[in-house]
């Protein structure tokens, strides 16, 4: 197991732009997988290839396919990741890890690339208007709470209903970007949009439990 280390969770030590930096995965993917009729990396492979920006970095990689519509495959691959990697966070860990069974998971290098191509524009608008802000969010002790936060909405996107993986995925990107940028704000507003996805499916469960109730007459 990686030993703790005092560096911050998502690191400044990388300046390159996170669009760019996902991009640039892409084509290191496509290199290490040489020429493999079916090329594909494993979890452990990208977390080795993200350094200092490991944490942030790996949670907006595992989140942003639960996020895309009609991109299929790799939301089940990575969802119960994301939620070990979120209770790392919350643990107090400084860097990421990942056991044997789910860093041998594989990801094709086609869906990277296309969660490239899709995702890209959307997180360089995030860049656009994201600084540094309320950064003590983004940071011990308070990077615990937010670690809470995000095994909750990592444990809502294994909920197996159609649909469920887009708004907690989006919650979690948001939150990454946040702690990536610095910028607490980001992490309040995805705070809050999982925490009202959660309060959502719960009012909905106990909705339906009570339609279920009332129909067979307990």
């Amino acid at each position: 197991m990686t030993a703790h280390h005092t560096a911050p969770v998502a690191g400044t030590g990388d300046s390159t732009a996170i669009s760019d930096r996902l991009d640039s995965l892409v084509g290191e993917a496509r290199a290490a997988a040489g020429e493999s009729a079916q090329p594909a990396v494993s979890l452990e492979w990208v977390l080795a290839q993200l350094h200092e920006r490991a944490f942030g970095l790996f949670l907006l990689i595992l989140a942003l396919p639960c996020c895309i519509p009609f991109l299929y495959g790799i939301p089940q691959v990575v969802a119960l990741p994301l939620m070990f990697v979120s209770a790392q966070i919350l643990a107090g860990r400084r860097t990421p890890w990942l056991p044997r069974r789910l860093a041998e998971r594989t990801v094709a290098v086609s869906g990277l690339e296309g969660l490239s191509l899709r995702a890209g524009p959307w997180l360089r608008r995030i860049e656009a208007i994201s600084r540094p802000r309320l950064a003590a969010l983004t940071r011990a002790p308070a990077d615990r709470l937010v670690g809470l936060a995000l095994v909750l909405f990592s444990a809502s996107i294994l909920v197996p209903l159609p649909g469920t993986n887009t708004v907690p995925g989006f919650a979690v990107v948001v939150v990454a970007m946040g702690l990536l940028q610095r910028d607490g704000l980001l992490v309040i507003l995805g705070a809050i949009l999982g925490t009202a996805w959660i309060a959502t499916l719960i009012f909905a469960g106990a909705t339906l439990v009570s339609v279920l109730r009332a129909w067979i007459g307990i």
